[in-house]
């Protein structure tokens, strides 16, 4: 047993679903953030549990071929960026072993694992960023959470994030402190201004920039919606969100438009999409698509073929594939995205799609619905037991997963492996590169 503050020497032979690295001591394992496979170091224990311990580096004595020399000064802090300190070859390998893992040992599942999607983009892919704003020293600052907190790192100048807005950032903050607006406090409900919030269109390069404020303050923006426009040509809406709400969730109901449209348009796969504040569009335009094509090549419908797409948010996923089938039925909980997929619709003359709000499940057993083929983009939490069983007892041929949780994508495949299906076959791909995070696309067709 360890006691704390003890000093181990030990090679890290393994990564986490969360990026820590892993170590055999005298049997026991010991979990090490900011540790590459192959390092040598020396870790100093800082917490023993019953069967295992959670320790950090002390000294590295032999690196791995992985390491590389993070390029972010506040990494470490910020917390986003999990693997800045590896090579992006040695992050995909660690991501495809998570999927892998996932399937075979929650789900206890041994289906085809197909190549690892990489991204061809690692920088300044993000089309979205939300960033806190808080006060320090009566000056009006925004940056990133610090993992597992609401401190706020100051950064204008994220590496995932396009350089634009780093300037936009610039140049609102420093409206913010000439005009004496107040940064929300969370501790005390007061202040005005919570977040900024930015979208970019990847293909139209259209950029919204959205303010989230306690109240409203719309007189008090003239001004900067003026010196933004002229400054930043490119920014095509501005909007104010008002959240009065004591909430750590960051947009309120209400938007007004200060300046330009409601929306700003991009392209995915082939179809224009408008975007609003509330709407649900994937951060990564290019891996989107890829993870889309992935799901198409799945589905391998006919034209004959309805296809249900559940936890639809604005469409995309359906109406990608809305020119191969006969029908397309999305289903979405968000009242403003059913809204956007409605519209998206029509934007690109697609009309064998419609598209109902509501509970994933209960809406599908509502209209009866016996699709051919399911399509399911659940949250984190993956689906409910309800909504699996639903859709089990429809009875499509096929149901294609694409998952932002490779542990919940592989619980909810273990379920509808005991409802009749089994899975196929599985594919990870990197959505957020250097992040910990992964996604999976997932097959499952219909035992006979």
């Amino acid at each position: 047993m360890f006691e704390k503050n003890q000093f181990v020497t030990a090679e890290i032979t393994d990564i986490t679903s969360d990026g820590n690295g892993v170590c055999k001591v005298d049997g026991m394992a010991v979990f090490v953030p900011d540790t590459a496979i192959g390092d040598i170091a020396e870790i100093k224990i800082v917490k023993v549990l019953k069967k295992y311990a959670y320790g950090i580096i002390s000294r590295i004595t032999e690196p791995s071929p992985d390491r590389i020399k993070a390029d972010c000064p506040v990494y470490k802090q910020c917390g986003g960026c999990t693997f800045r300190h590896i090579n992006y070859e040695a992050e995909c390998r660690i991501k495809a072993n998570i999927v892998e893992n996932a399937f075979r040992r929650i789900g206890g599942l041994n289906p085809e694992f197909e190549n690892f999607i990489s991204a061809d983009k690692i920088h300044e892919y993000r089309n979205k960023a939300q960033y806190p704003v808080t006060s320090v020293n009566g000056k009006a600052i925004c940056g990133f959470y610090a993992e597992r907190s609401h401190r706020v790192i100051p950064v204008t100048d994220c590496m995932l994030q396009p350089e634009i807005f780093s300037e936009i950032l610039e140049t609102v903050l420093d409206y913010i402190n000439l005009k004496k607006i107040s940064a929300y406090s969370e501790e005390t409900n007061t202040g005005i201004i919570r977040h900024i919030y930015i979208r970019k269109g990847t293909y139209s390069d259209e950029i919204m920039l959205c303010l989230v404020v306690r109240k409203d303050i719309s007189r008090q923006l003239t001004a900067l919606c003026r010196i933004i426009s002229e400054k930043f040509p490119d920014v095509k809406s501005i909007v104010m969100n008002i959240n009065p709400d004591k909430t750590n969730i960051i947009l309120g109901k209400k938007c007004i438009t200060l300046y330009g449209g409601d929306t700003v348009s991009d392209t995915m796969c082939g179809n224009k999409t408008e975007i609003s504040p509330l709407s649900f569009y994937q951060v990564n335009t290019v891996q989107a698509e890829k993870i889309y094509r992935k799901a198409l090549e799945f589905a391998d419908p006919t034209s004959e073929d309805v296809i249900a797409d559940l936890y639809c948010g604005a469409g995309t996923i359906g109406l990608s594939m809305a020119h191969h089938v006969k029908k397309i039925i999305g289903i979405e909980v968000i009242p403003e995205a059913v809204e956007n997929a409605r519209k998206n619709s029509v934007y690109n003359n697609i009309t064998n799609a419609e598209f109902h709000c509501g509970d994933a499940g209960k809406v599908f057993e509502e209209l009866g619905l016996s699709p051919d083929i399911i399509v399911i983009d659940p949250p984190r939490k993956g689906c409910a037991y309800e909504t699996v069983r639903t859709i089990a007892d429809s009875s499509p041929q096929k149901i294609v997963m694409i998952s932002c949780n490779p542990a919940t994508a592989a619980r909810d495949a273990k379920l509808f492996s005991e409802l009749g299906y089994k899975t196929e076959k599985v594919c990870g791909a990197d959505l957020f590169p250097r992040t910990k995070h992964v996604e999976c696309v997932v097959l499952m067709t219909k035992k006979k």
